[in-house]
């Protein structure tokens, strides 16, 4: 044996890393948009909407906790990094693409949609992972959480449609955003007092589709 090979460091366990704070909130946020896909897929899209929403909260605490956190090393840096982009890819690919095609009957014409809403998010998380942002304060394409915060803005509207268009009216707008996802339009990076607003929305929309989910239910 070498002494290259006897001398090569441990490696922490997983573990070690997927308890760390800034990690356990990024796995808050992958339990959100896992609830928020199965009550999609069961058809019950308010429940479904909130879910997603406070994976997006969860998505933007776990950056500004980890931001905060002295010392962190390089792996632990490297670690939630690709966590967090494991995580977007089932938030903001998976969930866009469940919803449509529960929303749209599982009928095969919504495949196609669904297959990009996922493909867009693994090119666009790949590339942000080799490029990162244009500056500090600037991402190139639109980020993916706005994907899901403009959905379920749309969604309130969808009382004022038949459901058959509004499933067209939500591939169309599904469509468009992942053209702006891959899109080398230049979106600026919210953070800061934004994160206020991003609670404040979710809270909003929490205490409306938790009202229309529960007088589906009631």
């Amino acid at each position: 044996m070498s002494d290259t090979h006897q001398q090569r460091p441990q490696q922490p366990s997983m573990l070690a890393f997927a308890t760390a704070l800034p990690n356990l909130c990024s796995l808050a946020g992958l339990s959100s948009a896992m609830l928020g896909i199965y009550a999609a897929i069961g058809g019950h899209f308010p429940a479904a909407l909130i879910g997603i929403l406070w994976a997006v909260v969860f998505d933007w605490t776990d950056g500004m906790i980890a931001r905060a956190i002295q010392g962190r090393s390089e792996h632990d840096r490297a670690f939630g990094a690709q966590l967090d982009s494991l995580i977007d890819i089932v938030s903001f690919g998976v969930f866009p693409a469940v919803f449509l095609l529960s929303y749209g009957g599982y009928n095969p014409w919504f495949l196609p949609g669904a297959f990009l809403s996922i493909a867009a998010a693994a090119i666009r998380l790949s590339y942000f992972n080799i490029f990162g942002l244009v500056d500090s304060h600037t991402y190139r394409g639109l980020a993916l959480d706005n994907n899901v915060l403009i959905l379920a803005f749309v969604f309130l509207f969808e009382g004022f449609f038949h459901p058959s268009i509004f499933s067209f009216v939500l591939y169309a707008l599904l469509l468009v955003l992942l053209v702006l996802n891959t899109s080398s339009l230049r979106t600026p990076k919210l953070a800061g007092n934004w994160f206020y607003g991003l609670l404040a929305y979710a809270a909003v929309l929490t205490g409306i589709y938790g009202w229309m989910q529960w007088a589906v239910i009631s």
